[in-house]
């Protein structure tokens, strides 16, 4: 959902209608009549920018590779053979070979140069509403007891609930981390958790998988007795006094010497 913003505001206008592969992110299923049922969530995107979706045909190559070829040609021409320091500088990379690369070129299939014929299209799009879409999936999760949360592939943390409670006339923290459901809300851009109806943590959205991002609010910070031994040098990080080799010979000697053990 936040490739189609960035897409619609990239080219200055929205497609009257998108074609797809049969996706489940985007087809949900389809009936004996031939009616394609489509994700909700979708639906309303596309709503919001005058757009409508429209399935591939199943088992229909033609119809496939129209929306899978220029991956290909992205992934062969562009990706091939590139290095890049991050996100940022690949992204960079990528808007240069765009404009001076992609675009420019006579399309292999069409024999029209990419520009000119955009440049035909751009004013039969669809006008750009007031205000982008905020798209917001909500789902439900549980918290880890690391006190992370699940959200597309990535690890989000929350902050600790602390409760008190009587025990032996003593008064306990108890971290009920491992017992919480919380709200997560998925927006363009954010990742908003809320227990309770509030909101208790928010997190810019991270790309990739399997990844992490951990508020440093959202935890304790370590005593001083904890980082002194976390720090103090572990015995195999320790220098080896170097001895001569007759040492070793009498230690061997002397327990050599020395009667075995009994039960």
């Amino acid at each position: 959902m936040r490739c189609h913003i960035a897409a619609f505001d990239a080219m200055g206008g929205a497609c009257a209608e998108v074609l797809y592969d049969r996706m489940k992110t985007a087809v949900i299923g389809e009936d004996a009549a031939g009616v394609v049922t489509y994700n909700a969530s979708l639906v309303a995107l596309l709503g919001h920018y005058g757009s409508a979706p429209r399935a591939c045909q199943p088992y229909r190559a033609k119809t496939k590779g129209k929306v899978e070829r220029p991956f290909r040609y992205v992934r062969q021409d562009f990706f091939l053979g590139r290095s890049f320091r991050d996100l940022d500088d690949l992204n960079a990379q990528f808007d240069e070979w765009r404009m001076t690369i992609a675009n420019p070129r006579v399309h292999a299939t069409r024999q029209r140069v990419v520009d000119d014929h955009f440049a035909e299209e751009q004013p039969h799009l669809v006008a750009l509403p007031a205000r982008p879409y905020d798209a917001v999936l909500t789902v439900e999760r549980r918290i880890s007891q690391e006190g992370m949360v699940a959200v597309g592939g990535n690890q989000y943390s929350v902050p600790p609930s602390r409760h008190l409670f009587l025990r032996k006339r003593a008064c306990r923290a108890m971290d009920t981390t491992r017992r919480r459901i919380v709200e997560v809300q998925n927006h363009p851009t954010e990742v908003r958790i809320f227990e309770d109806g509030e909101l208790i943590a928010c997190h810019p959205v991270l790309e990739g998988k399997n990844q992490k991002r951990v508020d440093p609010s959202h935890r304790k910070p370590v005593p001083a007795a904890r980082r002194a031994v976390v720090d103090r040098p572990s015995p195999a990080d320790t220098a080896v006094l170097r001895r001569s080799l007759a040492f070793y010979e009498a230690v061997g000697q002397r327990l050599a010497s020395q009667p075995e053990a009994r039960p």
